[in-house]
This record gives structure tokens, C-alpha cells and sequence, in this order.
């Protein structure tokens, strides 16, 4: 599989957020709204800090 997990950057560290994302949308007002490959989906208040496609990572940034 090719999906990616994603986490939040907080006080110097990287903590879970979703895994196995499929997609990854920006939102209106800042959001990220984020779909995984069994449908569970989240919103995250924020900006992309950074994705490593070989490291099948998103790293968010919260406001």
C-alpha cells in the first residue's frame, strides 16, 4: 500500500493523527480534511509542515 500516516507536530514532537491516509484536501478557513483507507475521516485545524512521500509521512501543524 502506498498510503501515508499523518501527524501533528507538538512541544518538539510527532503524535499519531490518522493512518493509512488516502486523501488529503485542503478546506476553506485553514482546515485539512483528511480520509483514510477505511473511510474514517477527520478534520485538522492547521497547515502542512511537511511530507516525505518515501517515508509515507504528513507531518500537520496546529493554528
Amino acid at each position: 500500500m502506498c498510503e501515508s500516516n499523518a501527524f501533528i507536530y507538538q512541544d518538539g514532537e510527532e503524535i499519531l493523527f490518522l493512518e493509512a491516509i488516502d486523501i488529503l484536501r485542503p478546506e476553506e478557513d485553514g482546515k485539512i480534511y483528511l480520509r483514510n483507507f477505511w473511510g474514517e475521516e477527520k478534520i485538522f485545524q492547521g497547515v502542512v509542515k511537511e511530507i516525505s512521500l518515501l517515508k509515507h509521512k504528513i507531518v500537520l501543524i496546529g493554528d
